[in-house]
């Protein structure tokens, strides 16, 4: 069974799918393929290089995240055009991963892009992650994000009202970590 997990920025995914590897699902981390291509694949690098500038190499040679993000995030256009050099090879990692494991595991896909990429066509279902603007303002602020930067992220992603309207299953994340535990599982009880 392969189950997307996606939500937007700063309803608390990351805690989800821990809590769905607690209860012994697989998870496949985009975010986690996305951070060592940006690390470690030369074609990859040199792409992001011409079309964004050195600005945005760390001094080992590998892409500075931070440094991308405050580009890309100014406008969709840039958002799109590194999208379309990272999306095809994060999604060929996927589909290898799923490849390789038993088939009688339960493989949970957590990508904040999922739609965006694609992703939700592998799936049997769609779990999406919730939380209200101000609980994510709040969250993100002790990560170092300040409101403004959290608004305009979440400007650039598709809505979360359309993920949901694509969703099996919805995870309100506002409450409290028992709340949400309690959620996942009344969902693995439906499987």
């Amino acid at each position: 069974m392969i189950i997307g997990l996606t939500g937007s920025f700063g309803t608390g995914k990351t805690t989800v799918a821990r809590l769905f590897r607690a209860k012994g699902a697989y998870i496949i981390d985009a975010d986690q393929i996305n951070h060592q291509i940006l690390k470690k694949n030369k074609t990859v690098i040199q792409k992001i290089v011409r079309l964004f500038g050195k600005d945005v190499l760390s001094k080992q040679g590998s892409i500075n995240r931070k440094s991308l993000a405050q580009l890309v995030f100014k406008n969709k256009k840039d958002l799109s055009k590194l999208c379309k050099i990272s999306h095809p090879i994060i999604i060929a990692q996927i589909k290898n991963r799923i490849k390789r494991i038993n088939r009688n595991s339960f493989i949970i896909i957590d990508a904040p892009l999922l739609i965006e990429a694609g992703l939700n066509k592998l799936l049997d279902y769609l779990i999406v992650v919730k939380a209200d603007k101000e609980t994510v303002i709040r969250r993100l602020k002790k990560k170092g994000f300040s409101r403004n930067e959290v608004l305009h992220r979440l400007r650039m992603q598709l809505p979360l009202r359309y993920k949901l309207r694509l969703a099996d299953f919805v995870i309100d994340n506002n409450g409290a970590l028992n709340n949400t535990k309690k959620q996942i599982d009344r969902i693995l009880q439906t499987f």
